[in-house]
């Protein structure tokens, strides 16, 4: 969950505004300067040839923004620019089919990142006459658009000094700076978004190289693990290398414990179809489809006799195959059998040309391929 705004509605002022002058002392505003600019020079020389920084289009530097939420720009890359070729617009992403709009997304999970994206589309067309607002908190106002999504589209798409504040943000602020503390924490999320927000008004020329070069050094050099600090272009002012830290920053709390779940999922034919169903609206990966399933205890038999199953019989005891995936701290193990459905069941029966053009549930759509694969198999 991105952090709630509240002191950002003001504008970011540049370096030289007699406040920032005032609030810092010369040596560490000089060293700020320095490390913006080291920065920005490193960026020029080491970024990454990614297609959405060939553009300055809020629109498509957006959608980029929200695929690369939890998830990593190896996998990004081919969901953007398939993304692109389909929906090159806005117009044409606000009035898309739901159904084709997770179709694009399949795979990417956190669906509710693409339902608020469309909304947000809309709700451009709408209010904005279909031009995608350059006012801050016109941005920030959007669906699903929080305070680092709305200060990259923002800093990226039209070099505005809006502050960025994400992960990798987080530990490269965290580590050059020294700050200790939770960055989960009020005060000291409090903290980082000050850093970050000097550091974007240091060149208010350079605002959308400054924001990249801190994303791009936490993704290449300043990792959590196995840093390469001898490439680093400010290891010279790190407070984490100097003290021999790095491991520690940025600190968080210890995790939860990981919790084991396990499902049942009943794969069943007529003919040449199978039956699926629909997830219903509100609940997790909503509007996608899925093998109908239940839920067991990680334990439990697998005989198809107990009353949460009674609407299946499982046909094989060897099941289809074996899912393991992890969302959050669940780790989920789903096991697919073939089964026979007794009497009327909730779904649709589909073939599996037409199942494959349903947006599925990860873990289903693996069943999926593995029944498509075996009947080409069998065809052939």
């Amino acid at each position: 969950m991105r952090p709630n705004i509240g002191a950002v509605r003001q504008a970011e002022k540049p370096s030289n505004s007699p406040a920032l002058q005032r609030r810092l002392a010369a040596p560490e505003l000089l060293r700020r300067r320095r490390v913006a600019r080291s920065l920005i020079v490193w960026f020029a020389r080491n970024s990454r040839d990614l297609p959405w920084r060939r553009t300055h289009d809020p629109y498509a530097i957006w959608i980029s923004e929200i695929m690369l939420q939890q998830t990593q720009v190896k996998t990004v890359i081919p969901y953007f620019e398939r993304w692109m070729r389909q929906l090159p617009t806005l117009a044409a992403f606000a009035r898309a089919r739901p159904q084709k709009v997770l179709k694009l997304w399949e795979g990417l999970g956190y669906y509710s990142r693409v339902r608020h994206a469309q909304a947000a589309a809309q709700v451009i067309m709408r209010r904005h006459g279909g031009r995608f607002p350059r006012n801050f908190d016109d941005i920030l106002a959007l669906p699903g658009i929080g305070r680092y999504t709305a200060g990259a589209i923002s800093s990226i798409a039209f070099n505005q000094p809006a502050p960025i504040l994400d992960g990798n943000v987080i530990r490269v602020l965290s580590r050059i700076f020294g700050v200790e503390g939770n960055p989960r924490d009020k005060q000291t999320n409090a903290t980082l978004w000050q850093l970050a927000r000097d550091l974007v008004s240091i060149d208010p020329a350079r605002c959308s190289d400054l924001n990249q070069s801190l994303m791009e050094l936490g993704a290449l050099v300043c990792t959590p693990r196995q840093m390469k600090c001898a490439v680093c272009p400010v290891r010279k002012f790190c407070f984490a290398l100097r003290e021999d830290r790095l491991a520690e920053f940025p600190m968080r709390p210890p995790r939860a414990p990981a919790t084991e779940r396990r499902f049942m999922a009943f794969v069943a034919r007529k003919q040449n179809r199978f039956l699926v169903r629909q997830r219903l609206g509100g609940a997790v990966n909503a509007h996608l489809w899925e093998f109908p399933n239940v839920e067991i205890a990680v334990k439990e038999e697998k005989d198809g006799k107990d009353n949460k199953h009674r609407a299946f019989q499982i046909a094989q005891a060897r099941p289809i195959c074996r899912i393991r995936h992890s969302i959050t701290r669940h780790r989920i193990l789903l096991e697919a059998y073939h089964a026979r459905a007794a009497g009327e069941t909730p779904g649709v029966w589909k073939t599996i040309p037409q199942l494959k053009h349903l947006p599925f549930v990860s873990a289903h759509r693996k069943i999926l391929a593995i029944l498509a694969r075996d009947a080409f198999m069998a065809v052939h």
